[in-house]
Order: C-alpha cells, then sequence, then structure tokens
C-alpha cells in the first residue's frame, strides 16, 4: 500500500495490506526486518532526516510511531475512522492524516496531539485509500472526495479555501508541485487533471 526511502539511498519501507511493516535492502533485494503492526497499513512516511522514526496509518484507526531500531511501535494515537494517508510537513513538526470519518487531521508531532480538524457537510472521503497532501510551506492542504471534488484549506486558519470541480468520479490523489501552487488530481475513473496556481 505505501513505500518510502529510509536514511540511505538503498533502504525502502513498505506498509502492506498484510499487516506487515518490511524494511528492504535493495542491493541484497531482500527483506532485512518485518515489523508486525496489526492492522493493514494504508501509509506512511519517515519523520526525521536519519530516517529513524516511522510513521504508519492504519485500518484500525490508529497512527503508529516506530523507532527503526526497535521491533515495538513506541506509541500511537487513535482516531475516529480508518486512516487512508499521512504527509509530513517540510520541517517534520506536523503530520496530516486523512481519515475515514470524513476529516482531515492536523498533528503536531512535538506534542503528539491533534491540533486542527478540517472538515465540511459535503466533503466525503472517496475510498480507504485517498491521498491527502500538504502544499509547498505548508499553509495550504488538498484532498479528494467522493463526489469529485478537490477541497483545498488554509492550515493555518482552519478557512476553506476553495472547492475545485471537474471530476466525474471519486478523486483518489493529490500532490503539490515543491515550487509552486499547482496541484494534480486523479480520478478512479483514471483521468488526471492540473490546477493552475492557488
Amino acid at each position: 500500500m505505501a513505500a518510502k526511502f529510509l536514511e540511505e539511498p538503498t533502504k525502502v519501507i513498505t506498509g502492506s495490506h498484510d499487516r506487515t511493516l518490511k524494511i528492504w535492502d535493495l542491493r541484497s533485494r531482500m527483506c532485512t526486518e518485518t515489523k508486525f503492526a496489526g492492522s493493514s497499513c494504508n501509509d506512511l512516511v519517515t519523520s526525521d532526516g536519519a530516517g529513524s522514526t516511522i510513521i504508519s496509518g492504519h485500518f484500525d484507526k490508529r497512527i503508529r510511531f516506530w523507532d527503526i531500531r526497535t521491533e515495538m511501535s513506541a506509541n500511537h494515537i487513535v482516531l475516529q475512522g480508518k486512516v487512508t494517508s499521512l504527509d509530513l510537513s517540510r520541517d517534520s513538526n506536523y503530520l496530516l492524516a486523512c481519515v475515514r470519518d470524513d476529516t482531515i487531521q492536523l498533528i503536531d508531532l512535538r506534542m503528539n496531539t491533534i491540533v486542527r480538524s478540517f472538515s465540511h457537510e459535503s466533503f466525503k472521503v472517496g475510498c480507504d485509500w485517498s491521498r491527502a497532501a500538504f502544499g509547498p510551506g505548508g499553509r495550504l492542504l488538498a484532498v479528494g472526495a467522493a463526489d469529485g471534488s478537490v477541497y483545498v484549506w488554509n492550515t493555518h486558519t482552519g478557512k476553506l479555501e476553495t472547492i475545485l470541480k471537474e471530476h466525474s468520479s471519486a478523486v483518489t490523489a493529490v500532490s503539490w508541485h515543491p515550487q509552486s501552487g499547482l496541484l494534480a488530481s486523479v480520478d478512479r475513473g483514471k483521468r488526471a487533471l492540473v490546477w493552475g496556481d492557488l
């Protein structure tokens, strides 16, 4: 369901439907370690420059925090629905979680506390793997909805900035251009769109 590089370009961590996280050595093409999460992993991120902290989002409504040097997760946060995606702010201070209770949760990782929740009466998460993403600089976030819309919120004020409507089926993923306000979105009907500067 998800894969990310660790501290060096020869190591990758994957999160799977089989409830495991696996660390892979790309040189030997072998799995070097398996962590048993106990629930299907929908997404994961590495939260520090060294790649020693892994954060995983799960079907059982939990976000788990792992130290790569130990077997077990260090702690976890329980949300109100299945976690469909995670995204990390560039400074690694904030975590964005898309949740099947039709909310996006902003978590301050310095305190492991939810600091803001984003929702709207017409916003519904489209599937168990819907992806939300921080915009460049972390001021905006975007996420696709079941009705084919893309919702853009201001992370600082909590205000809904805009709703983009062009897709005809559920939007499953969004991605921001790293240096501009361009936003790409893709839907279940295999249609991809690029939106102008937001």
